[in-house]
């Protein structure tokens, strides 16, 4: 792929579409510290040096663990980096998500987001809808992004953001203020999604999928397999390979707390897809 396909815009940067999910930093289930907090650390400065200008995280992953180890890696931040975060749930003491769309746990969320990361003004967050635990529901999102808005006005957000919503609610969120990006489940074998990547890349906004390698059930298929094996690639790289080619504005944040998973994700942009390897593949989740 050329340079020139490999980047896009989020809010006011240009990011490259390759980025990094923090979230499996954290400890098992998303909670608590890493078992080996150096080797965290040393995959994100291992990012960077990557090229890596795009960042996802949450101050709901451990909780706080992810924003505290981003900010003792990194802190001072490359001029380029964006770091996107993610508000709307909070975790219990037995780890649950549970919802938290008030304006005040909101406005603590995104102040607990700038200190732990140690920036004054976030460059996206994203309002996290929590109607469906298994995927988008419909919900009146109005109340928590009026609270977003807000924080926007006081320089404490630049851009907003939504995470596991409906075409409906996108539509609605964009009546009340610029949407930049969309976070949904969405992967070569979950394409549920497919009209609303295609509608927003019409309108030059990101959609960033989450669990593009399938998440806590990895990506399993004949096909995933048979493709990699032909082109001398691993699965993974050919379902990441794949989103790249499904469309422009798709900007990838996989996840990995291993180094070498890490240098194997940034590979796939080099990873050409042919004619008959996409065929095979637009076959899995249809």
């Amino acid at each position: 792929m050329s340079q020139s396909t490999l980047t896009y815009r989020l809010g006011d940067r240009q990011v490259g579409r390759l980025g990094y999910g923090a979230m499996q930093l954290a400890g098992p289930g998303v909670f608590g510290p890493p078992a080996d907090e150096a080797k965290a650390l040393a995959v994100l400065r291992d990012a960077i040096a990557a090229g890596v200008n795009h960042i996802d995280t949450s101050d709901f992953y451990g909780p706080h663990v992810t924003n505290k180890l981003i900010k003792q890696a990194l802190h001072p931040y490359p001029h380029d980096l964006c770091i996107v975060t993610k508000v709307g749930a909070r975790r219990d003491d037995k780890a649950n998500w549970l919802p938290a769309f008030s304006a005040e746990e909101l406005t603590r969320a995104v102040e607990d987001n700038l200190r732990h990361l140690g920036l004054e003004t976030i460059e996206v967050v994203n309002l996290r809808a929590m109607f469906g635990v298994h995927g988008p529901e419909e919900g009146p999102l109005e109340a928590p992004l009026e609270a977003l808005i807000k924080l926007k006005e006081r320089g404490l957000i630049r851009h907003i953001g939504l995470s596991n919503v409906t075409a409906k609610q996108v539509a609605d969120a964009q009546k009340m203020t610029p949407i930049v990006c969309v976070q949904n489940l969405y992967n070569v074998a979950n394409r549920h999604d497919d009209a609303l990547v295609d509608s927003l890349n019409a309108q030059g906004i990101a959609f960033v999928p989450f669990f593009p390698l399938g998440g806590f059930t990895p990506l399993q298929s004949g096909e995933l397999n048979e493709v990699a094996q032909s082109l001398n690639a691993t699965p993974m790289q050919v379902a990441l390979a794949w989103l790249l080619q499904r469309s422009p504005n798709i900007l990838l944040i996989p996840g990995t707390s291993s180094p070498q998973h890490l240098q194997e994700n940034m590979a796939s942009a080099n990873l050409e897809l042919p004619p008959e390897a996409l065929a095979k593949l637009n076959g899995i989740g249809v």
